[in-house]
């Protein structure tokens, strides 16, 4: 992502985005909230008045309108986001509208804006300067490799194969080559983890066939492979270590802190009632809220609070486990300075 601030009165004002992978467009659904007003240039239908044989024909043409924003849907499969609500600059004034947000179009947003919204922008803006980071899961004739996303891990492909121990070292060897086919395509760092020494054995074979690629490969030895495997090494700090702007390190490592909590008794709230409570003691320390809630006016104005006593706040998307856990229990929480 990158922006431009265009002078900013007490949060209120300009931003100018302009998004440039899926994770931004992401991002771009958490920072547009009906009754935003978004320029954007976009393709409308104009009436072709020169055309008297076929009066009902219309054409496309790009046109600059601001829209005032009603709703808005991503969509990652397609990699689009449609932002939807009322002409108020431009042709067509009053008529609706909805804008097909792609990455490589810029657009300007005028809200007044959060410092959790700044803070997105921040880490965003951050991001797209790194390699996205993928994660290799691997064990004896089965592998999956995951892309890491800002909201969550993303599936690229599995492979299976056939066991080395059962079928001999040259199944072993095509599995492999297999699996490096998929790999040699990656430019960004890799994180090889599984269970026992078949990740070893992998590395080994890297550096024979790919040195360069080898180098850009860490080993992490977790107890499974697949997505658990993913969970743990975002837990394990591996990824922060490689991208400290990792958000999902974060999500995770707060949610293990809250679960544990709950389970020993701790210092610890969850649900709104229980949250806005502790809030009013002055007890919170770090809130945790689901992305999901943050177009609540209720709940923006009990984070507002809570950050004017100085707590943390942590926004964990509902499309990886650590939100889909917090969401289970409320879709927010509070870790205490003290129990109440």
């Amino acid at each position: 992502m990158k922006s431009e601030f265009c002078g900013l009165k007490r949060n209120f004002g300009e931003i100018k985005l302009f998004p440039e992978t899926l994770d931004d467009l992401w991002h771009l659904k958490h920072l547009i909230a009906p009754g935003d007003l978004v320029f954007a240039t976009t393709f409308r239908s104009i009436d072709s008045a020169t055309d008297k044989a076929r009066p009902e024909k219309t054409e496309k043409k790009p046109v600059r309108l601001g829209i005032r924003i009603e709703k808005v849907e991503f969509h990652h499969n397609s990699g689009r986001l449609r932002a939807g609500g009322v002409i108020e600059h431009g042709p067509d004034t009053g008529f609706h509208h909805s804008l097909n947000l792609e990455s490589g179009h810029e657009i300007s947003v005028i809200k007044n804006w959060t410092s959790y919204d700044l803070e997105r922008i921040d880490r965003a803006v951050k991001a797209s300067s790194l390699g996205l980071i993928h994660i290799l899961t691997v064990e004896e004739g089965e592998a999956e490799l995951f892309r890491l996303r800002q909201f969550g891990p993303e599936l690229v492909t599995s492979v299976l194969g056939g066991s080395g121990k059962r079928e001999g070292l040259d199944s072993r060897k095509e599995f492999f080559l297999e699996v490096y086919g998929f790999l040699s395509a990656i430019t960004g760092p890799v994180v090889v983890a599984g269970p026992g020494f078949v990740k070893d054995d992998f590395i080994s074979f890297l550096k024979s066939k790919d040195a360069e690629l080898a180098e850009r490969c860490i080993t992490a030895e977790t107890r499974r492979i697949g997505r658990g495997a993913v969970q743990e090494v975002i837990g394990l700090g591996i990824t922060g270590r490689i991208n400290e702007d990792i958000q999902l390190a974060r999500e995770v490592k707060a949610i293990d802190e809250l679960l544990k909590r709950i389970s020993t008794g701790g210092a610890v709230a969850y649900g709104v009632s229980e949250v806005r409570q502790a809030i009013d003691y002055g007890a919170v320390d770090e809130v945790l809220v689901c992305d999901s809630l943050l177009r609540d006016d209720n709940i923006s104005a009990l984070l507002e609070t809570a950050e004017n006593m100085r707590a943390g706040i942590v926004v964990l998307s509902t499309e990886f486990e650590p939100g889909s856990r917090l969401e289970a229990l409320g879709g927010i929480a509070a870790l205490l300075r003290f129990k109440i």
